[in-house]
């Protein structure tokens, strides 16, 4: 056998490579034939275990089994695309294709689907979604856990005829958003304006790195960050009566962001636990390296489930003190995740459903998919689509990286576009300028399988980091 043979069979780690081959040498050189010893190597690769005993191919086999587990049992490149389903594969890059082909093939996947916003990532790519069995990926939940977005419908209707209330109170609107949280790399209040809310009093103990993470908690409740996380006030114009709100048209907020520092360092903790366990993985799937559920996985987990309800309480503070500066009671609010992991059922059996920049589209369940500063996002209502996981995209999706932005955008032409949308913009770097996304409604008319379209939200009032930080 030969070298390109055996990685075709999924053994991709070098090393490994050459002891195979050297036990092939060894067998041959006993009188096996070459198809006794071709059947080796492939029971090697789909049984590791039985081999142990084996005169030529029982030390390697103790490799597999031993110390990584399964680590260096890959499924086989040639059918990595047989494995999950693309939407909206024309626009999408080579580099996420690439990524996703590296996920399904790890021994612990089952598969996964690619969704229409999806972009290069670290390890899983953006709009990446990837179930696997008794194990979580913490670079496939990504650095911004449980980053989310929320919007709350306010007792404010737009009516024809009557004057438009955010141009009315658009001042006081600007102010509101800028008063109730803060934006940017490390970003947080201090003092007497610090936020309060009952996820402080959860045991943050639960975690030697959420322990560490508490301080920081404390200060960077109720804050924004940077990158493609916002405050919008806006327009939501609902159809149909939806969940007991009139058809109408209604000012809104709209928010992303997620678990913000406490987030980042959680990741960055599990991550090097998970590549220090597999410290012979093949470098192209190091970001993939995987914690096992009955160890460290679920000690991940306990910490991801925290940083969720932490991403969550920073978006219920932003909304509930702008909404209490207005003096207003919402009418609806919906929120939901987009960078986690879930315990689900498909195809009969548990699995660890991971969302990476992908929405949960199950059948009946309420999301929000943003477009950009100046373009819609979407209220939706998922399918429940088999091949997908019961996901959906999470937003329109980038076209290019935030240096390539910077490189080619200029502030004078891109705030005249947002003048002819009724936008004002109090802050925002120059990569998160529409142009730097996909189109919003090409996105959704691609998986118009996996979501139903229950209201749209026009931005009207922007606020984002100006400095181009990004944390997810």
């Amino acid at each position: 056998m030969k070298a390109r043979e055996l990685e075709k069979l999924g053994f991709t780690f070098r090393p490994m490579i050459a002891d195979i081959l050297k036990a092939c040498g060894d067998a041959r050189a006993t009188g096996k034939s070459a198809t006794d010893i071709r059947n080796a190597v492939h029971k090697l690769r789909d049984d590791a275990a039985s081999m142990i005993d084996d005169a030529h191919f029982g030390e390697i086999a103790k490799e597999i089994v031993g110390g990584d587990g399964i680590g260096y049992q890959f499924k086989d490149a040639e059918t990595a695309t047989d494995r999950y389903q693309v939407w909206g594969a024309e626009n999408i890059d080579q580099g996420a294709i690439d990524q996703m082909n590296a996920a399904v093939r790890l021994p612990i996947s089952v598969g996964g689907a690619l969704m229409p916003d999806a972009h290069l990532g670290y390890g899983l790519p953006i709009g990446g979604v990837l179930a696997t069995e008794g194990a979580v990926i913490p670079y496939a939940v990504g650095v911004d856990i449980a980053c989310r977005v929320m919007l709350s419908v306010l007792p404010m209707p737009i009516e024809d005829g009557a004057p438009d209330p955010i141009d009315k109170h658009e001042e006081q609107l600007i102010k509101v958003v800028e008063k109730n949280t803060r934006f940017g790399a490390g970003a947080s209040f201090r003092g007497r304006s610090l936020r309060e809310h009952d996820v402080l009093e959860r045991d943050w103990n639960i975690t030697p790195i959420t322990r560490k993470t508490r301080e920081k908690a404390v200060c960077q409740l109720g804050t924004s960050g940077g990158g493609n996380h916002f405050v919008d006030v806006g327009e939501l114009e609902i159809t149909e009566d939806f969940r007991g709100v009139p058809a109408g048209r209604y000012v809104a907020i709209l928010t992303h962001s997620g678990s913000r520092g406490p987030g980042a360092m959680t990741c960055e903790y599990y991550s090097k636990m998970a590549q220090q366990m597999h410290p012979r993985i093949p470098k192209e799937f190091r970001h993939l390296a995987w914690l096992p559920m009955d160890g460290a996985g679920a000690e991940y987990w306990a910490a991801m489930e925290l940083m969720g309800e932490f991403a969550s309480a920073n978006h219920h503070c932003i909304h509930s003190t702008i909404l209490r500066d207005l003096k207003l009671e919402p009418l609806l609010q919906i929120e939901n995740h987009h960078n986690f992991a879930w315990k689900e059922q498909h195809g009969g059996r548990e699995v660890i459903v991971h969302r990476k920049g992908a929405t949960p589209a199950g059948k009946g369940d309420l999301g929000i998919i943003p477009g950009s500063m100046a373009t819609p996002a979407y209220v939706v209502e998922g399918k429940g689509k088999p091949e997908s996981f019961d996901s959906a995209a999470h937003g329109a999706g980038r076209v290019m990286s935030r240096k390539a932005a910077k490189n080619t955008f200029r502030w004078n032409p891109v705030r005249k576009e947002l003048v002819k949308k009724r936008v004002t913009l109090i802050s925002a770097g120059l990569d998160e300028v529409p142009g730097v996304y996909k189109n919003i409604d090409q996105v959704m008319a691609d998986q118009s399988d996996l979501v139903d379209v229950k209201a749209r939200f026009l931005p009207r009032i922007v606020k984002m980091a100006d400095d181009g930080f990004v944390e997810d």
